[in-house]
């Protein structure tokens, strides 16, 4: 029997709560658990009972991007973050750890998003040949762009204190839920029409982007990763090893 790559679901007053659970990839994006999270948060939308989803996770990462032996199709993926932000509920990412590549597009496409400060991110994508093409959708319009531009290019490690000030992360503190439950009570005292148009009225330039842009990103992000540039780092990747291109 195939393993599911998300824990069970659990409920507490409204907050219904996600787990990515595949740790022998470090909740990489694999088609699995692309699949997964796309039926869950289908259910969590049409569920009257829910009134906000927090993307969690098991291990010490949040998700380490792409899975690069398994990998979700880059249109599942797209899908995947357009549905969140089209969800008629706040979702709040949860992290204590790492996140890598295409988890910060996870990340960044939450209403919100809390970590500890001992967490770090990374675009990583720039180390193995390609590029943040689908996850700028969400992520340019939330990040610095002095800072997004430092990060995308260089895929150097930044902690929760520089993501909070950079825009990736709602708020970093040495204990996440110190932060994270204050706002879960706040959302539980919100009315579902409340949050829905509110949310709809935050989202608005991001889905005008996903509508724009979508289908450009995602032939790029296709053109990259078959590319010979990106079969060898990722090779060298998976190899442990330098690539051919490192100085």
């Amino acid at each position: 029997m195939t393993r599911q790559a998300l824990a069970p679901t659990t409920h507490d007053r409204g907050i219904t709560t996600l787990t990515l659970d595949s740790p022998a990839n470090r909740n990489a994006l694999s088609a699995s658990l692309v699949r997964e999270l796309s039926l869950s948060l289908e259910r969590c939308g049409k569920d009257p009972a829910v009134r906000a989803v927090v993307l969690s996770h098991t291990g010490n990462t949040f998700s380490a991007g792409a899975d690069l032996r398994t990998p979700a199709s880059p249109y599942a993926f797209v899908e995947l973050l357009r549905q969140i932000a089209e969800l008629p509920k706040p979702v709040i990412g949860r992290v204590e750890g790492h996140a890598r590549a295409g988890g910060l597009g996870l990340l960044g496409v939450c209403d919100l998003a809390f970590a500890t400060l001992g967490s770090d991110f990374a675009f990583s994508e720039v180390r193995i040949g390609v590029a943040p093409a689908v996850i700028s959708i969400p992520l340019l319009p939330r990040l610095d762009p002095r800072a997004a531009s430092r990060y995308f290019l260089t895929g150097e490690v930044f902690g929760g204190a520089r993501a909070q000030e950079i825009g990736l992360l709602t708020e970093a503190a040495p204990e996440v839920d110190a932060v994270l439950d204050p706002v879960l009570e706040a959302l539980r005292r919100a009315s579902p029409q409340g949050l829905a148009e509110s949310k709809r009225l935050l989202t608005a330039d991001m889905r005008n982007h996903f509508d724009r842009n979508a289908e450009d990103l995602v032939q790029r992000s296709a053109a990259l990763f078959a590319s010979a540039e990106a079969r060898e780092g990722v090779t060298a990747h998976l190899e442990r090893r330098d690539p051919a291109w490192q100085l």
